[in-house]
């Protein structure tokens, strides 16, 4: 939402005015790493386990992902935490799955299985 003391929205409405609001001032450019907010979302996540929140976080992206590797081990431990992850892929890159030609599996697990 722009609010890095206090970045939680409010409902539906909140997600669409924190994007409103966003579309004015942000600029979109590579390299586009995910791990780093996965984890910060989940850090917040891990801290209220409680049932008393929720967590959603909503990527709205115009490039392929850079850091595949750390962006999957992020949501495989987060897996277990009262969060979701939604990204939504914009503009003319590729988003077929496929990470340098690489197909990511349709279910995320530690390397060891």
């Amino acid at each position: 939402n722009g609010d890095a003391a206090n970045p939680a929205c409010s409902g539906i409405e909140g997600v669409l005015e924190a994007y409103h609001r966003s579309l004015r001032s942000v600029q979109l450019y590579g390299p586009t790493n995910f791990a780093p907010v996965v984890n910060h979302v989940a850090r917040s996540a891990a801290a209220v386990l409680d049932g008393s929140q929720y967590f959603v976080l909503l990527i709205i992206t115009d490039g392929v992902i850079s850091d595949m590797a750390q962006t999957k081990e992020a949501i495989v431990n987060a897996a277990k935490l009262p969060m979701s992850i939604i990204i939504v892929g914009v503009g003319q890159a590729e988003f077929d799955g496929k990470a340098g030609g690489v197909p990511i599996p349709p279910r995320l697990s530690r390397p060891s299985g």
